[in-house]
């Protein structure tokens, strides 16, 4: 990578921060960081746009649909975050590209075609299982005013991306609606193994989980 690439990156990073410490949805600077060092060790050995690939990991969330007011362009905010920078504008069409493909959406989302776009949806969603995945579930959730549990709300089989965005759940039966899908939605080799174990704990927590529930009742 060339060093005016290295020192963009260091920017954007410095951005990011500034912008996302305090973040309390799961989606804050901590969150950006993780992504974007999977991301980079999913990528080792492989022939991959190092450059388009970090960006892609560090600028994921920016515009996501869950963080974003109704109404705003699709790509508002990280055009506003990125105009200080001069970047190719085929570059810059791949890497809007990468963001448009990285989101759950439900499981409607249109999937990566690049391996740069595959590496950063994999990072992405590992970020989303195992006990970080629990710890952020449980911060989203809060953060929208969703319940922990209710048992008199079943977890729901969606027709749509729109029926996705618009239903109101309960962080245990995000775990059903997402979370325990992202195993089995791996596009890499390595983030496949990732998967196995971080989705073995999401199980375990949800058999604990349940086992206290029971013992009060």
């Amino acid at each position: 990578m060339m060093k005016k690439e290295k020192d963009m990156i260091n920017r954007v990073i410095e951005l990011l921060k500034i912008r996302y410490i305090s973040d309390s949805s799961g989606h804050d600077w901590s969150h950006l960081e993780r992504v974007w060092l999977m991301a980079k060790r999913l990528a080792l050995g492989e022939g991959v746009n190092h450059f388009l690939l970090e960006m892609a990991a560090l600028l994921h969330d920016v515009d996501d649909s869950k963080i974003k007011t109704e109404g705003e362009a699709e790509f508002s905010r990280t055009e506003a975050l990125l105009q200080e920078f001069s970047i190719d504008a085929d570059l810059r069409g791949k890497l809007f590209e990468i963001i448009r493909t990285v989101s759950f959406h439900g499981g409607f989302n249109t999937q990566p075609t690049s391996l740069e776009g595959k590496i950063v949806q994999d990072a992405d969603r590992l970020d989303a299982m195992g006990a970080i995945g629990i710890a952020r579930c449980f911060a989203y959730n809060g953060h929208k005013g969703n319940p922990i549990y209710d048992p008199t709300v079943k977890p729901k089989i969606f027709d749509s991306f729109s029926s996705y965005k618009k239903h109101t759940s309960t962080a245990i039966n995000h775990f059903y609606e997402k979370l325990l899908i992202l195993k089995d939605r791996m596009n890499t080799p390595q983030a496949k193994k990732i998967a196995e174990h971080r989705h073995r704990v999401l199980e375990e927590y949800l058999s604990e989980f349940f086992a206290e529930v029971e013992e009060r009742a």
